[in-house]
C-alpha cells in the first residue's frame, strides 16, 4: 500500500509540474512580447530577470524561506554549460520575438522536441518506444504545416528562432542529466543558473553598445505605470517559469518539457490570432495546428502507457522481493 501511494504522489508531482510550467510558459511569451513592443532592448529585460531570481532566491535562503544550499564551486563548474545555453536559448527567442509574431514564433519553437528526441539518442539515454517517436515527428510534422500556412517571412526574426530552438535542446538535455547526477533541487539549480550568467549578460549588453543607454531608457519609461506593471510582471513570470521549467525537467524530463510547451503552444496560438492581430487564417494552419494537437495527445498517452507499465512492474518485482 506504501509503494503504491509513493508512486500516486509522484505522478500527482509529475502532473503538477508539467501543468505549472505548461501555464507559466505560455504566460510569458505575451508578457515578453508586450514589453518588448514599448522596450526593444531584450538582453537589458533578460538581465534583468537573471538579476531578480538571483537576489530573491538569496533572500529567500538567507531569511530561511527555502534550504537551497550556498555556492559550490565544484558544481558551479558543473553547471556553467547548462548557464550559458540557458541564456543563449532565451536571448536568442527575445531577439526573434522583436520581428516575428507569436503564432509564428511558437510554430518554430515546436521543432524543440524533434530535436531533444534526436540528442537523446546521441547521449545514450535509450531508444524511445515506436509510438514516441511517431508521435513527435507528428507534432513536428503539424508545426511545419501550420507554419506554410502562414509565413510572414523574416530573415532575421526567423534565423534567431531557429537558433534559439538549438540552444534550448541543449540546455533541457543538459538541465536533466545535471540534475539527475548532482542531486540539485530546482531552486538550486535555477540559482546557479541565473548567478552564473549575469557576469556574461553584463558583459554582452556593455560590449554590444546596448548599456548604458537601455538604462537611461529604461528609467524614463519607468514612470509610466502601465509599463511598469509589465515589467514588474516579466520579472516575475520570469522566476516562475524557470522554476517550473527546472521543476518539470527534473520530475519528468526533457522532452516532456519540450511537448508540454508544444501542447501550451495551441492556445498561445489562438491567443496571439486573437490578442495580436495581423495575422491571416490559413486551411493550412487549421490543419497544421490539429495535427500538432493529435500528436501531442498521442505522445501524452505513449508516455502515460510506458511509465505505468514500468511502475506496476517495479511494484510487483518490490513485492515478489519481499514474499
Amino acid at each position: 500500500m506504501e509503494i503504491r501511494n509513493d508512486a500516486e504522489t509522484s505522478s500527482y508531482t509529475s502532473l503538477f509540474a508539467a501543468i505549472s510550467y505548461g501555464i507559466a510558459s505560455m504566460a510569458m511569451v505575451f508578457i515578453n512580447k508586450a514589453v518588448l513592443m514599448q522596450y526593444s532592448h531584450s538582453m537589458t529585460l533578460l538581465t534583468l530577470q537573471q538579476l531578480a531570481t538571483t537576489v530573491l532566491i538569496h533572500f529567500g535562503r538567507s531569511m530561511g524561506y527555502t534550504k537551497a544550499r550556498g555556492v559550490d564551486m565544484t558544481t558551479a563548474k558543473r553547471l556553467l554549460p547548462v548557464s550559458i545555453f540557458y541564456n543563449a536559448n532565451v536571448a536568442f527567442a527575445l531577439a526573434s520575438l522583436k520581428g516575428v509574431n507569436i503564432p509564428m514564433y511558437i510554430a518554430i519553437k515546436r521543432l524543440t522536441p524533434l530535436a531533444v528526441l534526436i540528442a537523446g539518442c546521441f547521449y545514450g539515454k535509450g531508444k524511445p518506444t515506436m509510438q514516441v517517436t511517431l508521435s513527435v515527428v507528428m507534432t513536428a510534422a503539424g508545426v511545419l504545416i501550420a507554419a506554410l500556412g502562414d509565413f510572414s517571412f523574416d530573415l532575421f526574426g526567423y534565423s534567431m528562432a531557429f537558433i534559439s530552438v538549438f540552444f534550448q535542446t541543449m540546455y533541457l538535455v543538459l538541465v536533466e542529466r545535471s540534475g539527475a547526477e548532482d542531486g540539485l533541487t530546482s531552486v538550486e539549480i535555477m540559482f546557479y543558473n541565473s548567478f552564473l550568467s549575469l557576469p556574461f549578460l553584463m558583459f554582452l549588453i556593455i560590449a554590444t553598445g546596448e548599456f548604458p543607454i537601455s538604462l537611461s531608457i529604461l528609467l524614463a519609461k519607468s514612470y509610466s505605470f502601465p509599463f511598469l506593471a509589465i515589467l514588474v510582471l516579466s520579472l516575475v513570470m520570469g522566476i516562475v517559469l524557470n522554476y517550473t521549467m527546472f521543476l518539470c525537467t527534473i520530475v519528468n524530463s526533457a522532452l516532456t518539457t519540450t511537448i508540454v510547451g508544444v501542447l501550451k503552444g495551441v492556445g498561445s496560438t489562438t491567443l496571439g490570432f486573437v490578442l495580436l492581430g495581423g495575422v491571416q487564417v490559413h486551411a493550412l494552419n487549421v490543419t497544421g495546428l490539429v495535427i500538432n494537437t493529435a500528436g501531442g495527445v498521442w505522445y501524452s498517452y505513449a508516455k502515460y502507457q510506458q511509465k505505468r507499465s514500468k511502475t506496476v512492474k517495479q511494484i510487483t518485482d518490490l513485492e515478489a522481493h519481499r514474499k
